[in-house]
């Protein structure tokens, strides 16, 4: 038994940051931004707007898609590292808004890596027979977390949701092998360090902004192009496949640097790479299924071609994948 996905969609918010406009807010221009992160522009939600929105938004146009209505679901997942709410989960608020009445409800947090993450765990349980048809949502609004005096982090994120249906199928579609790891004690590098738990937000540290996103990108940027690449040689092994028998490559778009030296060292023209980090920013766990949804939708994914997808995020996590395209 496999996953296949049989529906996908996605959505970003009308709103519209462009660098010649975070060249008002910010000390940074068009020209830095871009030669840094490849980025034009990111899509930031309108007041009142939140993860549950993007992900319903982006849900029934997947369904649609899929010929699948709510209530035949059983069970809604939501990769996201900014939930509505703390309790309870945002996929318990997206079922709310679909009508998904049959549905069991869960998150997954793994920042980045949070939609691979559980398109693996998904994919387990249809092949174990307790569910059938799943929608998976990677969604984040990430601007709320945002200082927007650190060039550093603001022009890099945006928010949007992607989705995706899975239905259980004899086919060979679907994610066909992955590996998922995280390096430890490096939870600094990339992190909201105050508003939970470990680190209360007091007026101490929302006063040193420690609400917002803290990032150590030389030190990721290492990492994250190091850990892409031994996990995506080892995913295709476990298949029998190389880089020559992949169709296209979908990866986390964290930073076109990041992405150009992943694709460099996996021996990969960059027309086999998936990219679409100009548009939207740094989505977190967005990136994933809205860029597969932009390339079914731009044909550039046939049905059982082979799609190498890889991530990595805070945690620091990482992640890649073997997916085969094609519902079933």
């Amino acid at each position: 038994m496999n996953a296949a996905i049989t529906g996908w969609g996605r959505y970003a918010p009308d709103r519209v940051l462009t660098n010649q406009e975070l060249e008002q807010i910010v000390d940074t221009n068009d020209e830095w931004i871009q030669s840094r992160t490849g980025i034009q522009r990111r899509h930031i939600v309108a007041e009142g707007q939140a993860t549950s929105d993007m992900s319903a938004r982006a849900a029934r146009i997947a369904l649609d898609k899929a010929g699948v209505k709510p209530e035949e679901l059983d069970l809604i997942v939501v990769a996201t590292t900014s939930p509505d709410l703390l309790l309870p989960s945002t996929a318990a608020l997206v079922q709310t808004k679909l009508g998904a009445i049959n549905a069991g409800v869960m998150d997954m947090n793994a920042a980045c890596c949070g939609f691979l993450y559980a398109l693996s765990a998904v994919t387990a349980m249809i092949r174990g027979g307790g569910v059938g048809k799943v929608l998976l949502c990677g969604a984040e609004t990430i601007s709320p977390f945002l200082n927007w005096q650190d060039r550093n982090t603001c022009v890099i994120f945006g928010d949007a949701a992607g989705a995706v249906i899975l239905e259980a199928t004899e086919q060979e579609r679907g994610l066909q092998s992955y590996k998922l790891g995280a390096i430890p004690d490096t939870a600094e590098l990339l992190w909201i360090k105050a508003g939970a738990t470990l680190y209360p937000a007091t007026h101490e540290r929302l006063d040193q902004s420690e609400q917002y996103i803290q990032m150590n990108g030389s030190e990721v940027f290492k990492y994250a192009v190091r850990s892409m690449v031994d996990s995506s040689l080892h995913v295709l092994a476990q298949v029998g496949k190389t880089t020559a028998d992949v169709q296209l490559v979908v990866p986390h778009q964290a930073n076109l640097r990041i992405i150009e030296a992943v694709a460099k060292r996996l021996n990969v023209s960059m027309d086999q790479v998936f990219v679409n980090i100009q548009e939207y920013g740094n989505t977190s766990a967005a990136t994933l299924p809205v860029a597969i949804a932009e390339a079914a939708d731009a044909g550039r994914m046939q049905p059982g071609d082979t799609i190498l997808l890889t991530a990595f995020g805070g945690g620091l996590t990482w992640a890649s994948g073997v997916l085969v395209w094609g519902g079933k």
